[in-house]
C-alpha cells in the first residue's frame, strides 16, 4: 500500500497537481483589464488637459518668450 501512495505522490508532483504548486498562467494576460486601464488613462489625460490647458499654454508661451 505504501508503494501505491508513493507512486501517486510522485505522479502528482510530476504533473504539478499538488496544492501550492504554481499554476500555469495564460500568456494572453488580462486583456479586458488592460483595455479598461488604457481607456481610463486616456480619459484622465483629456480631462486634465481640458482643465489645465490655459495655464499650460501661458507657461509654454512664457518659456518660449524667455528663450527669444
Amino acid at each position: 500500500m505504501e508503494h501505491i501512495s508513493l507512486a501517486i505522490t510522485r505522479l502528482s508532483l510530476a504533473l504539478g497537481l499538488v496544492l501550492g504548486a504554481p499554476r500555469v498562467r495564460d500568456e494572453r494576460g488580462d486583456v479586458p483589464g488592460w483595455v479598461m486601464i488604457t481607456v481610463m488613462t486616456a480619459g484622465l489625460v483629456v480631462a486634465i488637459t481640458a482643465v489645465a490647458q490655459p495655464q499650460l499654454k501661458s507657461m509654454l508661451d512664457s518659456a518660449l518668450n524667455q528663450v527669444k
